[in-house]
């Protein structure tokens, strides 16, 4: 997938996951690889990875989070209380907003 671009979610955002095996379980986003189209969410989609010991760090085995395709996540929706589709209109201000197209509230700050 070369040229990918994320748009509907940013980094801080709370999304919930719609396909997976974290199905309905919502986090934080942590990250967002805007190449792969992918995002890292927070205590989501928890992996295993070996590590070697070194001089900082005791070697063993660590559960860290592994990215999700973000074409599987929506953002949460606090008014509506789920993962929502979004739209995007501009204020008076100039001032580019994302807006839940379920119940026409604003959803950024």
């Amino acid at each position: 997938m070369t040229g990918v671009t994320v748009t509907h979610v940013k980094k801080n955002d709370v999304v919930q996951v719609m396909i997976g095996k974290e199905r309905g379980k919502t986090g934080k986003i942590l990250r967002v690889n805007q190449k792969k189209g992918r995002v890292l969410v927070e205590k989501l989609n928890m992996i295993k990875k070996h590590s070697k010991p070194t001089q900082k760090s005791a070697g063993g085995i660590v559960e860290v989070e592994g990215l999700i395709s973000a074409s599987n996540v929506l953002l949460y929706c606090d008014k509506c209380s789920s993962g929502v589709r979004t739209g995007r209109k501009t204020l008076e201000s100039g001032k580019k907003v994302r807006f839940c197209k379920d119940c026409k509230t604003q959803l950024d700050k």
